[in-house]
């Protein structure tokens, strides 16, 4: 009886995660599937988020709330590519190297934040970084790209 409510139980939190959760891929492949199957745009996000600061303002006053992980989800194929400092948020060889190569072809300039709009085969379609503007202009700013 008892593992049957554990398994109840777990079975909730995970749907709740999954639904209530933004999802970030880190794989460019993977979010060009992902976006042709589902007729959605990438954003492909480069940041430092553990050193830029207007990275990390972005992340709160945007992809952090509540209406851009909403509209997202049904919208845009998020892409994260981020580039760390501190020793204990390195990522994997194999991720900084996408992350490396991802940067090579959409962000030769090096800007943090950089937010590049792209079509299903990796077009760019628009780019922007941080803008003081709340969730729904920056809604409104990357869906006219």
């Amino acid at each position: 009886m008892t593992k049957k409510i554990i398994l109840s139980f777990l079975f909730i939190l995970a749907t709740i995660v999954t639904v209530s959760a933004q999802e970030w891929l880190t794989d460019f492949e993977e979010a060009k599937k992902v976006a042709t199957a589902e007729n959605r745009n990438i954003v492909l996000v480069f940041q430092g988020s553990d050193w830029c600061a207007p990275c990390i303002k972005l992340d709160k006053e945007v992809w952090a709330t509540e209406e851009f992980k909403t509209y997202s989800e049904d919208h845009f194929v998020m892409l994260l590519a981020d580039f760390p400092k501190r020793k204990q948020n390195k990522l994997t060889e194999e991720q900084q190297e996408k992350n490396n190569q991802l940067a090579e072809k959409y962000n030769r300039s090096g800007y943090f934040p950089l937010v590049v709009v792209l079509d299903q085969n990796g077009k760019v379609l628009g780019e922007t970084g941080y803008n003081k503007m709340n969730a729904t202009e920056y809604i409104d700013l990357l869906a006219s790209y």
